[in-house]
């Protein structure tokens, strides 16, 4: 959701998409049933671009840079991969229907945990390792791969830098077009 970087860095960028996301889950409960849909939509949107770009950009650099990278980036692609599935179930659901918003309340279950995985933890440690420099970089391809990315969960692909950067951008252009033909929302 953030468009403007300046000099922020990739952990002030994702913090921001994190709050913003965890902010509009918070009102849809309240909201009516097409209006729910239409939040959820955004929020699943917001996810899925974010994700990919994590995956492109801030794996490999936690992988590079963190004592434990590997065993981090492992975790949190095992939840990147239940947000998808639960996502993907979202999606599939009327938003009428009274398991919209238990499945709804599993969505944001994960996402809190991963986001505090990685707020409390992971973030200060990229800040400890990687140069600010460098984490400003970081961020600015950041923004860039979440305006080509997909806007849909698709929980079979693989949660990989290679086939995000490759294949991604088309997978996301057939996403975007999918969802202009249908009037979906996705705040690209």
């Amino acid at each position: 959701m953030t468009t403007s970087t300046g000099d922020q860095d990739v952990v002030d960028i994702l913090t921001t998409d994190h709050h913003e996301v965890l902010d509009l889950l918070g009102q849809i409960p309240r909201a009516d049933p097409a209006q729910r849909r239409d939040m959820t939509e955004t929020v699943i949107a917001e996810l899925v671009r974010h994700s990919v770009a994590e995956e492109m950009y801030v794996y490999p650099a936690m992988r590079d840079h963190l004592p434990n990278g590997e065993q981090e980036v492992e975790h949190d692609t095992e939840e990147h991969q239940q947000l998808l599935e639960v996502m993907k179930e979202l999606e599939d659901l009327d938003s009428a229907d009274p398991r919209f918003l238990e499945t709804l309340g599993r969505l944001e279950a994960v996402l809190r945990d991963h986001v505090s995985d990685e707020e409390d933890d992971q973030f200060p440690q990229l800040r400890t390792h990687i140069p600010r420099e460098q984490l400003v970089e970081i961020g600015r391809k950041v923004e860039t791969a979440k305006k080509a990315a997909p806007t849909r969960p698709h929980p079979s692909a693989p949660h990989s830098e290679l086939f995000h950067k490759t294949l991604g951008p088309g997978v996301g252009l057939v996403d975007r077009l999918r969802d202009k033909l249908t009037g979906r929302p996705n705040k690209a």
